[in-house]
């Protein structure tokens, strides 16, 4: 386990997460995306370059890089013809020959405070897709809106799921 790590809540190296900050809502899913080594390929390399996030309807500043710790995209979403700044600081990211992915903490400015991981693994052939998140409200005007936010998180979540397994073939 690497420094990132340790400082990550999300904890995408390890298979078995039990963090759970009091204050946080947590939340983990995971969704099957095929199997072998060609969806495997493709996948972890999209993880690594904010496909979940990009594939989900949004964008992010610089575009499409590889992850590195300490990064700072600006993610942008678009709910209702809108431009939301979403602001994070890339804190830990796994590059393993059977599990990939990286987790990012909110910033200031972010609709909500937490941390946010995507995760490629193999198990036993399959090729799975793993979100986790923490979070809570948001400071500011954020915190107000913060029911909303939630049916928002709600719909991206789906989103994330699906976006891999779109170009995975199921």
């Amino acid at each position: 386990m690497d420094d990132g790590e340790r400082m990550s809540l999300t904890q995408p190296a390890s298979t078995d997460w039990r963090e759970h900050p009091q204050g946080f809502r947590r939340w983990e899913k995971s969704t099957r995306l095929g199997d072998g080594p060609e969806i495997w390929t493709w996948a972890s390399t999209e993880v690594l370059r904010w496909g979940v996030k990009t594939r989900s309807g949004f964008t992010v500043s610089p575009a499409a890089a590889a992850v590195r710790p300490g990064d700072r995209p600006v993610i942008t979403a678009h709910p209702f013809g809108l431009s939301v700044r979403e602001p994070v600081e890339v804190v830990a990211v796994v590059d393993g020959e059977d599990r990939v992915g990286f987790a990012y903490r909110t910033l200031p400015g972010h609709p909500v405070t937490g941390e946010e991981a995507f995760i490629v693994h193999r198990d036993a052939g399959s090729v799975i897709l793993t979100v986790r998140s923490l979070t809570r409200p948001g400071r500011g005007h954020w915190r107000a809106l913060y029911p909303a936010l939630l049916i928002a998180q709600t719909v991206a979540r789906r989103r994330y799921l699906r976006a891999l397994r779109v170009r995975a073939g199921r």
